[in-house]
């Protein structure tokens, strides 16, 4: 599993080290240590240094499954494994295929996906509430496979309504592109 941003951005604050096995995580504890006190930085380097070193042990293979992607919008259907620990948007793209998406972090509706066979788990997802989980609904930024499984993405619009319209309940939201400019822009 990739070390995710907040994790990455934590480990400067003293808030926990990552235990992720990437070159990523592993660089950026090495980074960070100069920002602890020297016994705790020694200590971090040689745990970073351990993880980099540390070969994975052959009984530790990680599942895959079979993720098959029904993309209304583009009329596209695409089908690729993803391991059972990795998100399915990030492996989609690792293989050069593109799936709706925008912010990566499971807090909006843009790659909704309805559930039409199979499971997903996704703990981190923010942009959907349980009951819309409950109804089939998942994202696929932060969705892990938890075996084969047969999606087809949403409307965007339709998902952020479902989940956010009875709050509003003054018809649909309209879409701030200059704000959605800015707002890409400051990543």
């Amino acid at each position: 599993m990739a070390c995710p941003a907040a994790t990455t951005a934590r480990i400067g604050a003293r808030r926990g080290p990552c235990l992720w096995r990437s070159e990523r995580s592993i660089s950026v504890l090495v980074g960070s240590a100069s920002l602890l006190p020297d016994r705790a930085a020694r200590d971090t380097r040689a745990r970073a240094s351990e993880l980099q070193q540390a070969p994975r042990p052959a009984s530790a293979t990680v599942p895959t499954h079979k993720v098959t992607v029904h993309d209304r919008q583009r009329g596209v259907v695409h089908e690729f494994v993803v391991p059972e620990d990795q998100y399915i948007l990030h492996t989609a793209e690792a293989q050069d295929i593109r799936l709706p998406f925008a912010c990566r972090h499971g807090c909006c509706t843009s790659c909704a996906v309805r559930i039409k066979s199979g499971q997903i788990r996704q703990p981190e997802a923010l942009g959907i509430s349980a009951e819309l989980k409950d109804q089939g609904y998942a994202l696929l930024c932060v969705g892990f496979p938890s075996g084969d499984v047969e999606v087809e993405t949403q409307d965007e619009d339709e998902v952020y309504w479902l989940q956010f319209g009875r709050y509003f309940a003054r018809g649909p939201v309209e879409r701030d592109d200059y704000a959605l400019e800015l707002a890409m822009g400051d990543e």
